[in-house]
């Protein structure tokens, strides 16, 4: 009997991600009021605040693997009809079958005996353990498993993002004075 491995999200991906959305959405209510658009400032703020909360709560996805089967969990907070996970027994486990994205990249799925379909969770940290471990309790080769993204992908898109936000500086001190 071994002990449960845990994978959180990768920390540079929830980092790059929660940046981004940052970067993206702040501007907004500086420019509403600069252009004195009909959308109440405080409404982009509520707005905004859900949103980044809703992130935050899908970024904190998290895979449990044990010796029974293997789940995919958020935190307790997230309420379960927004993001409900799943568990997979590895009994149940046929094989790992790979799909090309619409963007041309490859993810792998889970396949039972019912055809049912799991998604192999691709973005968190310690991904080649986690293949591994997948490995060993299913008997499945894995061997050709990779990442959908690398993490200098990741990193290009942060610096990307700390450029935007200089970007934004710029807008909100232009639209504030």
């Amino acid at each position: 009997m071994t002990a449960n491995s845990v994978f959180c999200l990768s920390p540079l991906i929830r980092i790059t991600l929660l940046t981004l959305y940052i970067a993206l959405t702040i501007p907004l209510p500086f420019l509403a009021q600069f252009t004195n658009a009909p959308v109440p400032t405080g409404l982009l703020w509520v707005g905004i605040s859900i949103g980044f909360v809703t992130l935050y709560g899908v970024l904190t996805e998290r895979v449990i693997v044990d010796d029974q089967g293997i789940q995919v969990t958020y935190a307790t907070w997230v309420p379960r009809f927004f993001r409900k996970g799943w568990s997979l027994p590895w009994s149940e486990v046929k094989e790992l079958k790979p799909r090309t994205t619409g963007q041309g990249g490859l993810v792998y799925y889970f396949l039972t005996e019912e055809e049912k379909a799991y998604l192999l969770p691709m973005r968190v940290a310690g991904f080649t353990r986690l293949v591994k471990l997948v490995q060993a309790k299913t008997g499945i080769d894995t061997s050709d498993v990779y990442p959908l993204a690398q993490p200098w992908m990741y990193m290009i898109l942060f610096i990307f993002t700390l450029l935007l936000l200089l970007v934004d500086v710029w807008t909100i001190a232009t639209a504030l004075a």
